[in-house]
């Protein structure tokens, strides 16, 4: 294949992985941002981000006001905007479904709408979550359908595993290595060098697209398997009553000790990509014990807090029936407004099943998300000083949360349940 002279970016998707990396190619080159969700179009083009990764000032600093051939970006759900391009990234979600299989239908049909405008010499880039081998045997045979052209004759293929940290303003797109790879050596090589060209941080190049993949799905299975093992030792040590925060300050004075905490493990990532490798894994006729244990633990820590808290209420002689919780936080993570597979509705859930009252506080969360993707009313002030509440589940680690604000909210017979030890332990009558 023949290197380009100059490169047109087409980013599709413009979430929290497409569109800090499509902010940051615009600074380089020629970019255009699509995204079929038209209301996201328009708030973009106003110069605001309602997930808060990218700034006013720098997003309207790169936003252009007409598709041409110049350095910026230029944000569009028009199909034909895209026809610039020769350089096409896909950082579309790779979800599960309520059965937890992965669910590659915003891949292919991201796959479907490349393929509608791919010409020859052009390099389609999967940034994506998948298993080893979707790449070239799901979605390529997809471009090559709709195109009408030939793999790796007219078009070529890579895969740069997005490594996006949302609400990480430290830790940002430029700023962590990237791996590349590429269907041919040469596309391998062009995949590289693209990216180099924004990524401070440098990237590594992979000897092939399955092994990039592989990469992927691994970094999160190993953080979901330890966090899992910390989780169940949280549960052991309950038991023992043993504070389980004390133990892991005095194991981490050891060197090689590594420093997880026990907490919900939700999210776009850590708790989906390990059901992606399992998948794959029983496909080819391995059943994986490790992985699958890890995700079983860790989907039921939701329930385990919501038992913990019934069960404290018993022992303060609170009547459980009919009695006011209220929650802290929805959003998978602290100082973040995404809501995606959140582990803290399970807390809810659970305690709606005993006959609780459940309100739910979370300055961050978009309280009309909270209600379509969950169902659930949520409030973003904190409630009124009157209302008081017969357990208070500090759920996720906001900024705004405070021990002062909390405990006028408790009801003189109050159970106080700290998942993310937060606060001190003399503060509360419980945490993981």
């Amino acid at each position: 294949m023949e290197e380009k002279k100059q490169y047109h970016l087409t980013v599709i998707g413009l979430g929290y992985v497409g569109l800090p990396l499509a902010v940051e190619f615009a600074k380089k080159y020629p970019v255009v941002g699509f995204d079929i969700n038209k209301e996201r179009i328009a708030e973009l083009r106003s110069g605001n981000d309602h997930t808060l990764e990218i700034t006013s000032d720098h997003l309207t600093s790169v936003l252009k006001n007409k598709l041409d051939n110049t350095t910026g970006l230029w944000v569009s759900a028009d199909l034909e905007d895209l026809k610039l391009s020769n350089v096409y990234i896909i950082t579309v979600p790779t979800p599960v479904d309520k059965y937890n299989r992965p669910d590659l239908t915003p891949l292919v049909k991201a796959s479907e709408t490349v393929g509608k405008v791919l010409r020859k010499g052009d390099i389609v880039v999967y940034e994506s979550t998948v298993y080893p081998g979707v790449t070239e045997e799901e979605c390529v045979p997809i471009l090559e359908k709709v195109s009408g052209l030939k793999f790796n004759t007219d078009f070529y293929a890579g895969y740069s595993p997005e490594r996006i940290n949302p609400g990480d303003k430290e830790h940002t797109v430029t700023k962590i290595k990237k791996v590349t790879s590429g269907s041919t050596p040469e596309a391998a090589k062009i995949v590289n060098d693209i990216y180099n060209s924004i990524i401070v941080a440098g990237t590594h190049l992979a000897p092939s697209i399955k092994v990039a993949e592989a990469a992927k799905v691994i970094e999160n299975a190993q953080r979901d398997i330890n966090i899992a093992f910390i989780n169940e030792l949280s549960k052991i040590f309950n038991l023992l009553n043993i504070d389980t925060q004390e133990v892991l300050a005095a194991a981490a004075t050891k060197w090689n000790f590594l420093p997880f905490k026990p907490g919900l493990v939700g999210g776009h990532c850590i708790g989906v990509d390990p059901y992606y490798l399992a998948q794959k894994a029983m496909e080819v006729g391995y059943h994986p014990e490790i992985i699958l244990a890890g995700r079983r633990l860790n989907d039921g820590m939701g329930a385990y807090v919501a038992g913990e808290v019934i069960k404290l209420m018993v022992k303060k002689s609170i009547p459980v029936s009919g009695s006011k919780a209220l929650v802290l936080g929805i959003t998978f993570k602290e100082n973040c407004p995404d809501v995606r597979n959140t582990k803290v509705i399970d807390i809810i859930k659970h305690l709606q099943s005993y006959h609780v009252q459940v309100d739910i506080y979370d300055p961050w969360a978009n309280p009309e998300e909270v209600m379509e993707e969950y169902g659930v009313k949520t409030v973003q002030e904190l409630p009124a000083s009157q209302s008081k509440y017969n357990a208070v589940v500090l759920a996720v680690a906001h900024k705004e949360f405070s021990y002062d604000a909390i405990k006028k909210l408790c009801s003189e017979h109050c159970v106080l349940f700290d998942v993310k030890s937060l606060l001190n332990k003399e503060l509360v009558d419980a945490r993981l």
